[in-house]
């Protein structure tokens, strides 16, 4: 991938956390975190709605099938490692129930929110 590829799919990202975080204000969550950076990896957005801790993983691509695809088997297992480093170095965090959503972000489209989108 050249420099500018790189900048433009890292930019569509950016753009595509915004819209989502739009999206889940809209539905009543409270944004906690976005590019949630620890040592087992990056968490897109960290949100909460009552008690339940939601991680969110936001794709941008040309359609949905293709976000829903890019959220891979072992890039879950990446979030929930980075979800378990969370939850041990937030207490309060759990005494809360925790879900894993995908937001999938398309061009000119509304994005789609999947509600527990996979269990670990």
């Amino acid at each position: 991938m050249t420099r500018d590829a790189r900048r433009r799919a890292e930019h569509r990202g950016q753009w595509g956390e915004r819209v989502a975080a739009w999206l889940l204000r809209l539905k009543g969550y409270r944004i906690l975190a976005r590019q949630d950076r620890g040592p087992m990896g990056e968490i897109d957005i960290i949100a909460a709605r009552g008690n339940t801790l939601v991680f969110v993983e936001v794709k941008s691509r040309p359609t949905y099938a293709q976000a829903l695809d890019a959220v891979s088997a072992a890039q879950q297992g990446r979030i929930q490692r980075a979800f378990e480093h969370y939850v041990a170095t937030h207490p309060a965090a759990q005494n809360m129930t925790w879900r894993f959503d995908i937001v999938a972000v398309i061009p000119r489209k509304w994005p789609r929110h999947l509600v527990d989108a996979w269990r670990p």
